[in-house]
């Protein structure tokens, strides 16, 4: 009898390890739905496409025209001292004479002509007058018809002149002032030709003197005098003012 109970026992405890054997076979061997559905199904998330911009070329600098700057060009040459007349944008033959004198004053060759781009970056980008290189003095360049008056170091004044017309040049000469005449006296050379604190330079040409005009509209952009050299008013003052005899006094350039 306890024989029987011992066979019955055992088979028991057989059976249970024989169905704990078979789940863990089965959990291990047969995959979930849920596995199988996560392994085998392809991604449903579409790759997003780049989006490719144009390229966008920089637009080139616009190369402006002389004439754009000429405006500020007359405002800085009258601020620096350059005579141009009217500031109306208008490169006209005064500020042509200005140009000239610049170009000149700033190692240029001088010359008459219009405006340039060199001519405006130059003038644009200056803050002050340069610095002589000539010993002091007046100094006339007839190219540019203008008058240089350099006291120490510096261009004391740049003056508009006209100097002797065709037939009656003034000579190209370097001469010390020798005579002064203040106020005004009538010509001794020409009737009714009045001249204004005049300085006279070459002692063998006596009748020949920086000099003021009865008015000023005498002294014109271009030589128009009977050789000697005409200087606006009230500025020969202020020259003849300044000037001592022995002063240097150089006549040069060709119209």
């Amino acid at each position: 009898m306890s024989r029987r109970r011992g066979l019955v026992a055992a088979a028991v405890v057989l059976s249970f390890v024989l169905a704990g054997c078979s789940d863990v076979a089965a959990s291990e061997t047969t995959p979930s739905p849920t596995q199988a559905s996560s392994s085998t199904s392809p991604s449903t998330t579409p790759t997003p496409t780049p989006t490719v911009r144009p390229t966008v070329k920089p637009k080139p600098k616009v190369k402006q025209k002389p004439e754009y700057y000429a405006l500020r060009v007359e405002r800085q040459l009258d601020k620096l001292g350059y005579p141009v007349g009217d500031i109306d944008g208008d490169i006209t033959a005064r500020a042509k004479q200005a140009l000239c004198a610049w170009r000149e004053t700033h190692g240029m060759p001088a010359s008459r002509a219009g405006l340039t781009l060199d001519d405006a970056y130059s003038v644009l980008n200056a803050t002050s007058r340069p610095t002589p290189t000539r010993e002091p003095g007046i100094y006339v360049n007839k190219t540019c018809q203008i008058l240089y008056q350099i006291v120490g170091k510096t261009y004391k004044r740049i003056v508009w002149i006209s100097t002797g017309g065709p037939g009656y040049e003034t000579p190209n000469r370097i001469g010390k002032v020798w005579r002064k005449w203040a106020g005004a006296h009538e010509s001794s050379l020409y009737e009714d030709a009045y001249m204004y604190d005049s300085l006279y330079f070459l002692k063998d040409r006596p009748g020949i003197a920086l000099h003021g005009s009865r008015v000023n509209s005498l002294v014109k952009p271009y030589p128009d005098s009977h050789r000697c050299v005409r200087v606006l008013r009230p500025e020969i003052h202020q020259i003849f003012e300044d000037t001592p005899i022995g002063t240097k006094v150089q006549i040069y350039g060709e119209y």
